[in-house]
């Protein structure tokens, strides 16, 4: 089969970042779908292993998580799906990935996609809306009564992208999204968020340009670093910050003082777990392709790159790695 992988972390612009290749198509067993790909987004997390993360041995590293496509076959334990069903999932970081003709998956993070959408505008949503359901609801333990301000930091990316949506749904917050480029302000905007500020400037002051000193819930999406000890300052006393990024260090005692409660997000801690609840991201996608097919949630695919190759897998990279991108880029087709 086709995939796309490399052998050893390289930066984007090495030859051999990344190379079409040819792997022999995998055998189910289990609890696994084997899917046949028809579309796949691309996310932060694959520059991060690409950058850091060694195959192992002589063998090839095939990254991609998100993914939208049909059932080709199932192992001998799955129950929750039949030959020739369409899926939606954002795999396992342990795992193979998804940038390959046929991918095998656990079923337990699957689900059938959106009737509404094609596998192209359905394989932006995956990875990006479980991550910011369990930030939210999971982690920052929100409900449908919680009311008061959340602060979404680099809230024009996948994961700010469905955040704005799903908190502006689903709960009574007051939605204040970061950006700092008119392109991207004009998408936050376009999903929902009730203010738009720019966090290429002082945040306090950013907030009281909108009557604002502190807000309750933070949820720091990326360059957490840069902006911790504005965080520190806006955040109100007995507030919750979720955090998704990688920080090399962490000094969390300045929070004291206020109490604030730090929650860390990675939506593949279940998969990588096998943890007993692991069923939650199942049912949680299931909800998600349910909301999309009812009208209240949309796509955030903003760039189609093609088929799915390692030229347009590396367009996709440095796009991602300039920090200039807006929702998600999504490839489709071998």
């Amino acid at each position: 089969m086709k995939a796309i992988g490399y052998q050893q972390p390289l930066p984007i612009n090495a030859a051999d970042a990344l190379i079409d290749i040819e792997l022999p198509k995998p055998t189910v067993t289990g609890k696994d779908l084997l899917v046949r790909v028809e579309a796949i987004s691309v996310n932060p997390v694959d520059t991060k292993i690409r950058r850091n993360a060694n195959p192992e041995g002589s063998e090839y590293k095939v990254l991609g998580w998100d993914a939208t496509g049909i059932v080709e076959a199932v192992g001998e334990d799955v129950t929750l799906f039949k030959l020739g069903d369409k899926v939606w999932y954002a795999g396992a970081i342990n795992r193979s990935g998804s940038n390959a003709e046929y991918h095998l998956v656990d079923q337990r993070i699957v689900a059938k996609m959106p009737e509404s959408l094609d596998f192209v505008d359905a394989a932006a949503l995956p990875l990006t809306s479980i991550t910011a359901w369990e930030l939210l609801f999971d982690r920052l333990n929100l409900t449908g009564e919680s009311s008061g301000e959340l602060l979404i930091i680099g809230a024009a990316g996948g994961v700010g992208s469905m955040m704005i949506q799903l908190a502006k749904k689903l709960t009574k917050l007051t939605v204040i999204a970061t950006a700092s480029r008119p392109e991207t302000k004009e998408w936050v905007s376009s999903l929902g968020a009730d203010h738009v500020i720019d966090h290429s400037k002082p945040l306090s002051n950013e907030l009281a340009s909108i009557g604002l000193e502190q807000v309750k819930y933070i949820a720091s999406l990326t360059n957490t670093s840069d902006h911790l000890a504005a965080i520190v300052d806006i955040i109100a006393p007995q507030g919750k910050l979720g955090v998704i990024d990688d920080l090399e260090t962490f000094d969390i005692m300045p929070f004291k003082r206020k109490s604030v409660s730090v929650h860390w997000e990675l939506m593949f801690t279940r998969s990588l777990f096998e943890t007993e609840d692991m069923l939650e991201q199942h049912k949680l996608l299931s909800t998600i392709a349910n909301m999309v097919d009812a009208g209240e949630l949309q796509s955030t695919i903003a760039s189609n790159f093609g088929a799915i190759n390692a030229d347009n897998l590396i367009r996709a990279h440095t796009l991602l790695e300039s920090g200039k991108s807006k929702g998600k880029i999504v490839l489709s087709g071998f």
